[in-house]
């Protein structure tokens, strides 16, 4: 393999180089195959476990570079050890934002203890034993909606009319926000996380930060507007709670429940969509599992939905930046250099999966990063994603037992979240119960 170098060094034991044939800064690598991919992946998890890479092509001013983290060993490593690579400085971003650029869009994913731990246990402890099962209860009835709202027709657009729909529907009823707002959110959430993609933003110089900057204000604005209305008038919805009650006297000012919003959006809303999404595409294209799945629903839905996740990886990688100069598994790291965690290259990585590209939802034990590694930074909202996909499919393959994707799915253009835009799928309609 041909490599070039960045930074040429004779004693560092890990030099500064990266493969020219895997480039991962290059969003056409991104919008390819998903199979190559796969392959260059497998070669820089076999020969560059953690090569060096330029910066992509950004309206700001490019960094230095960034090591690439393939191999599930070292993206957990680097996990575990957030006293030696922070997030403070960047998580869901290459290039280094004006300072409170990262919050605004990251919320508490791009803080670090004490500031991070704050935020969380807040968060964390609105969310009573009571509002986990009226979520529990919203998911269920929203999914068996959904389902309803297509089955006699024999085909739709899965991704739009259904995956889509839950994860949204339940993040707006848990926020409190109005049915007539939703299409909003929808629109402007596909622009938070779809700002490279010129199906949501035009491309032009300059214009896809722009608009990316104006979709951040508005739903900061329009959570901004619901929390000053729910200080007056109170319901049951997570808003209410947040804006109302002091936890251990503490609660979150205006900005942060903005910022709290757009995390939501990103976090639970799409990435979900996309794990589902993903979820029909692995169940078209294995139709043997799909058929063992609706054998027993109950018996292989929790590790079909870890199986799920695994494989779709919505989550393509999150970045790290070292606060002094450390190691990395044996490899010399500096103060200062970023590390991009590739989740979707560790969920393959052979040394942890045996025969990683197939899908097997009896897949046990299923170590995958799909949600991150364990630390500070794990998904809070893990329990309910895995609530949504299990419901969603317990109504589908009940309801629409042959449903499947047709055609090629539409994929995002990012290498931020493995995202698909638009899938078709056929299945025998069905009459509503």
């Amino acid at each position: 393999m041909t490599a070039e170098t960045a930074e040429p060094s004779t004693t560092d034991p890990n030099p500064r180089t990266w493969p020219t044939d895997v480039p991962l800064a290059d969003l056409d690598f991104w919008s390819g195959p998903p199979a190559t991919r796969e392959r260059g992946f497998a070669r820089l998890r076999a020969t560059w476990p953690m090569p060096y890479y330029p910066e992509p092509e950004s309206p700001l001013e490019p960094g230095p570079g960034f090591w690439a983290l393939t191999r599930h060993a070292d993206v957990a490593e680097a996990t575990r050890r957030p006293e030696d690579f922070c997030s403070g400085r960047g998580a869901t971003h290459i290039p280094d934002f004006p300072p409170g650029f990262g919050e605004f869009f990251g919320s508490m994913i791009e803080m670090d203890d004490p500031r991070h731990q704050r935020l969380r246990r807040i968060v964390a402890r609105a969310f009573t034993p009571r509002m986990i099962k009226q979520f529990s209860d919203d998911v269920d009835r929203t999914a068996r909606t959904i389902v309803d709202d297509v089955a006699e027709r024999g085909s739709c657009d899965f991704v739009t009319e259904v995956a889509a729909r839950l994860p949204l529907d339940v993040i707006c009823d848990m926020m409190g926000v109005p049915s007539a707002d939703r299409r909003f959110v929808f629109e402007r959430s596909n622009v938070l996380l779809g700002v490279a993609d010129p199906e949501y933003v035009p491309q032009e110089n300059g214009v896809h930060i722009e608009a990316l900057l104006t979709a951040g204000a508005e739903l900061a604005e329009l959570m901004r507007d619901l929390a000053e209305f729910r200080r007056g008038t109170p319901t049951d919805d997570v808003t209410s709670a947040l804006v109302n009650a002091e936890i251990d006297g503490e609660s979150l000012n205006a900005d942060e429940l903005a910022s709290f919003f757009i995390l939501l959006l990103a976090a639970g809303n799409e990435t979900t969509r996309n794990a589902i999404s993903h979820g029909l595409w692995l169940l078209t294209e294995n139709p043997d599992q799909h058929r063992l799945w609706r054998t027993d629903f109950e018996r292989y839905a929790p590790t079909a939905v870890e199986e799920i996740v695994r494989l779709a990886s919505p989550v393509v990688w999150m970045r790290r930046t070292a606060v002094r100069d450390t190691e990395l598994n044996g490899k010399r790291v500096r103060d200062g250099d970023k590390l991009l965690l590739f989740y979707w290259s560790a969920n393959r990585d052979e040394a942890v999966f045996a025969d990683p590209e197939r899908f097997d939802l009896t897949r046990d034990p299923n170590p995958h990063v799909g949600f991150g590694a364990r630390g500070p930074h794990f998904c809070l909202g893990a329990h309910l994603a895995r609530r949504e996909i299990t419901l969603l499919f317990r109504e589908l393959l009940h309801r629409l037992p042959d449903i499947r994707a047709v055609g090629e799915p539409q994929r995002l253009r990012s290498m931020f979240i493995n995202g698909i835009k638009h899938m078709n799928c056929e299945f025998t309609p069905a009459p509503r119960p």
